[in-house]
């Protein structure tokens, strides 16, 4: 049987892209929502799964944490066994044979528009919210409009048949996505075999200085947060949620500790996945070469 794994966006969405990159004999399955993307692999009484694998975003080098993959993960039962970083390109794309000063309105999700605002200045277009990024090429092309453009992955001129006008049009090189694949079994990336992540999500007990004691655990033993937010949970102000990550494997000795003091200073703490870490964060992504 083919494995399938999820994403959200229409064909053609950066998504898609970090699908075929890493997953290139899986079959990429789109999705409307982050809902559906957790939905499609989540196991339930009666529930059959439509995928084995969720690929979904979850931090932006210009944009921050992506909305609402924080509320949907803690409680998903799903984990974390990979990540991908994919630099962000965008592309400015027409119906085929459409000269750039022939375009008057600009069609793309509202962050890309942001992200794009240079090229968009300069030669005056109108710029108009889509609900994603390649479903504005799927529009552009479905009007067969030749004033219309839209701003999009370069697979998304691929899948649809429209015409690069400019490439890399974003503001920002530096403009880079982290991905996460998301399973319904349990695969923690072997202790001692290259650099790991160690996701986990805990709530701190409503106390003077709880959060600082519960991580001062991860000082004194030398472990390398590289993430922490906080977030409300069932609506209580003096409930928060916190998610973190760092750098090592629950058994490296240094982790382990630390790990052991979060516990006693919080009052849940929970494993979100131990996996491998991409290669792309021992790199400069400033850099020019990057």
């Amino acid at each position: 049987m083919t494995r399938r794994i999820a994403y959200q966006g229409e064909p053609g969405a950066n998504s898609h892209q970090v699908c075929m990159e890493h997953y290139p004999d899986w079959e990429a399955v789109p999705c409307a929502s982050f809902e559906d993307v957790f939905a499609a692999v989540e196991a339930g009484p009666g529930k059959q799964p439509s995928a084995d694998l969720a690929l979904i975003p979850i931090d932006n080098s210009i944009a921050g944490r992506v909305a609402d993959i924080h509320h949907f993960l803690p409680g998903s039962g799903l984990h974390i066994i990979a990540e991908h970083f994919l630099r962000i390109r965008f592309c400015l794309m027409a119906m085929p044979g459409t000269a750039i000063d022939r375009i008057e309105t600009v069609h793309s999700h509202v962050h890309a528009l942001g992200q794009c605002r240079r090229i968009i200045r300069e030669h005056g277009f109108k710029p108009v919210i889509s609900g994603d990024t390649a479903g504005a090429a799927r529009e552009v092309a479905e009007f067969g409009d030749p004033t219309m453009a839209s701003i999009s992955p370069p697979l998304a001129a691929e899948i649809y048949g429209l015409e690069i006008l400019a490439e890399d049009v974003e503001d920002e090189e530096h403009n880079t996505t982290r991905f996460v694949v998301l399973s319904r079994d349990l695969v923690e990336a072997p202790a001692g075999n290259g650099p790991v992540v160690t996701s986990f999500i805990f709530n701190v007990k409503n106390l003077p200085a709880a959060l600082y004691k519960a991580l001062g655990g991860f000082a004194t033993n030398g472990v390398n947060m590289t993430k922490l937010e906080s977030y409300m949970v069932g609506g209580e102000f003096t409930a928060t949620q916190f998610l973190a990550e760092v750098d090592g494997h629950p058994d490296d000795l240094g982790v382990r500790r630390a790990l052991d003091e979060l516990a006693f200073f919080t009052t849940d703490v929970k494993i979100l996945g131990v996996y491998p870490a991409d290669p792309f964060r021992d790199r400069d992504v400033r850099s020019p070469s990057g």
